[in-house]
């Protein structure tokens, strides 16, 4: 497939996501909102808001050569990092249930840790793209440790544990591809896993849905309570769902359906086949933007393509497990599907480097030292 099909591809692609996330937000949220706002509408106009201004900037990310990104390197990481912290800034923060995790500027609310996991991802590869034939020792991976280090942290005061993991494994894969030595994968891994548990047992509200999630029965009033509606949507669907905007559980039973577990109302509403379905859509833009690290024509174009695509996937496993009881409860939107207008923009501006760098890309024959020679497509063989 040429690059401007395989362009069009992606954009129908996304849009197509974006379409279903409108159906079924409408659908999750028409009753709460009601109840709630006396407007069953609200989250479906902000969510078409969240989506004119992304395309918008998919627009412009698509034409502004990526390589300028390098020069904003530390730009985006100081921003990242600046942002998180402004939520912890009393008159600009906005807090919802327990957690500063959004910023309101005039009126405008945006959540930093969506920012910060794209403005990471374009300092470690302007970092890789410069600095990739010293990712085998400790001064040369070092940098992206304390930055990706940094950003968990304060991702992890807001709280926001899903969104912690999210980083730290996108951390760990452009580690991965950027040539890191097994020995000293293994030495970043192995704490980080140990870590998890850690983090969850000091913290009363985690820990506490640590043991919803091992017996939430145990307590099918409070902190089982999400999960079990969840399951209860999902094992409704059975195969082909109850059908179309006919969902159960969003009359006030599952939390947050419109949002973090909207996939449990796709679920419980198309059954396993539109489960399915969704699941393939996400798996070829995933695919596609593989593709487009792998035609590249340099570094920064692959290391670029591979982390956005490494968001996308990352973001995604959490939220699926966290909705099927595979992991404890803990918020995390479904990417371009999930109610939530700045996700949404952010996303849909990554998208646009992405068609940036496909538009730009080589037919293959002419790619600075493809990385197949020393990444992670060598290592689990990858064929090119």
């Amino acid at each position: 497939m040429g690059k401007n099909k395989l362009n069009i591809f992606l954009i129908l692609l996304v849009y197509l996501l974006c379409f279903i996330g409108i159906i079924f937000i409408y659908s999750a949220s028409s009753y709460s909102a009601e109840v709630r706002y006396g407007d069953s509408f609200i989250f479906v106009k902000k969510q078409l808001f969240g989506l004119i201004i992304g395309s918008i900037l998919m627009f412009f990310a698509s034409r502004f050569d990526y390589h300028k990104l390098y020069k904003f390197r530390w730009v985006a990481l100081i921003v990242s990092i600046v942002l998180l912290l402004l939520v912890f800034v009393p008159f600009l923060s906005m807090s919802a249930n327990g957690a500063n995790r959004w910023i309101n500027i005039a009126g405008f609310t945006i959540q930093a840790s969506e920012v910060s996991k794209f403005g990471f991802v374009i300092f470690v590869a302007s970092y890789l793209s410069k600095n990739y034939s010293k990712m085998k020792t400790l001064k040369g991976f070092l940098p992206i440790v304390i930055a990706g280090g940094s950003i968990c942290l304060l991702i992890l005061l807001e709280p926001n544990l899903s969104v912690t993991l999210c980083v730290g494994m996108v951390m760990l894969l452009m580690l991965l591809i950027g040539g890191i030595s097994a020995k000293w994968f293994l030495i970043l891994l192995i704490p980080a896993l140990a870590l998890v548990p850690v983090l969850i047992i000091i913290e009363p509200y985690r820990f506490q849905r640590l043991i919803a999630f091992i017996d939430p029965w145990a307590n099918p009033l409070e902190e089982g309570y999400q999960l079990i509606q969840s399951l209860y949507s999902l094992g409704a669907g059975g195969l082909f769902g109850v059908g179309l905007f006919k969902s159960r559980q969003k009359y006030l039973f599952l939390p947050f359906s419109e949002s973090d577990f909207i996939f449990s109302i796709i679920g419980e509403e198309t059954g396993l086949f539109g489960c399915f379905m969704l699941m393939m859509i996400y798996l070829l833009v995933i695919i596609i933007g593989l593709k487009i690290a792998l035609k590249a024509k340099d570094r920064l174009g692959t290391y670029l393509a591979f982390g956005i695509t490494a968001v996308i996937f990352c973001q995604l496993l959490i939220n699926l497990c966290v909705v099927c009881g595979l992991i404890p409860p803990t918020g995390i939107p479904l990417p371009f599907i999930s109610a939530g207008g700045s996700s949404l923009i952010v996303f849909m501006g990554a998208i646009g480097v992405l068609l940036n760098i496909s538009k730009n890309s080589s037919d293959g024959k002419d790619v600075e030292q493809n990385l197949l020679n020393q990444t992670l497509f060598k290592r689990i063989n990858l064929k090119k």
